[in-house]
């Protein structure tokens, strides 16, 4: 028997965890089967359509990225917020996993110039639940993160990339791995905080590209910076190229 403190065995695994690992070889019987899918094909289908139709008409944005947990008082907050600002000065609505942190920020910013302001909410066990600073009508909630994803991707003309953990990883890779792969248009990355980023970026170039994983023009992919100028600049050099403007 295993031995548990805290509700947690010895892997750090709570029951919880070790009932969906156990699940995960049970043997189910068509019916079930089919049962089982069926609704979630239907759930699926649902957080789709509601996506589309919510989003199919608010214009150009930018998916702002970045921690769940940064502080209202922390420096990468307070340039999410005029990051997000002046994207909204510059015609651009904003794109936030609906979350606290720097997700709030850029909701936050939005919000202050009466931009459009929207917010992708995921339902977590933790640190997860919808800021004020989302308009009304443009709050989606989703079960699925790769639901979630398509609509970050779908609907955004740019991605800022602010610090973050694991789920702003999977979301900033998501959008290169779909731009390398051109599955969409080569939108503007923008990775704010070279102290923050350079290693991995450093590591990409030394690692990947080193060992034939990416080809060289694959780094160009990705834009570091460090100010909130510097990142809004970005959005709007990449498309003065194509002589686009945010009300194309």
């Amino acid at each position: 028997m295993v031995e548990r403190k805290n509700g947690n065995n010895h892997n750090g695994l709570t029951e919880e965890d070790e009932k969906r690992i156990r699940k995960a070889f049970e043997n189910k019987d068509w019916n079930e089967i089919k049962t089982e899918n069926s609704w979630l094909v239907f759930k699926v289908m649902s957080e789709f359509v509601e996506g589309f139709e919510k989003l199919a008409k608010i214009g150009p944005c930018v998916s702002i990225f970045g921690s769940a947990r940064t502080k209202e008082n922390e420096p990468y907050y307070k340039m999410a917020v005029e990051i997000a600002a002046k994207l909204v000065r510059h015609g651009y609505g904003v794109i936030t996993g609906g979350g606290p942190g720097i997700m709030e920020a850029g909701n936050r910013g939005a919000h202050s110039e009466n931009g459009k302001s929207v917010g992708l909410n995921i339902d977590l066990p933790f640190e997860q639940h919808n800021n004020p600073y989302i308009d009304p009508d443009k709050l989606l909630n989703f079960d699925y993160f790769f639901v979630r994803k398509v609509m970050f991707v779908k609907y955004a003309q740019g991605f800022i990339v602010m610090p973050g953990g694991f789920g702003t990883l999977d979301e900033m890779f998501e959008a290169i791995t779909l731009i390398q792969t051109k599955k969409i248009g080569a939108f503007p990355i923008i990775l704010v905080g070279k102290d923050y980023w350079q290693g991995l970026f450093d590591w990409i170039r030394d690692v990947l590209l080193k060992n034939n994983n990416i080809n060289e023009e694959d780094l160009d992919l990705i834009t570091l910076v460090d100010t909130p100028e510097e990142a809004v600049n970005a959005i709007d050099e990449f498309y003065a190229q194509f002589h686009l403007s945010p009300n194309f």
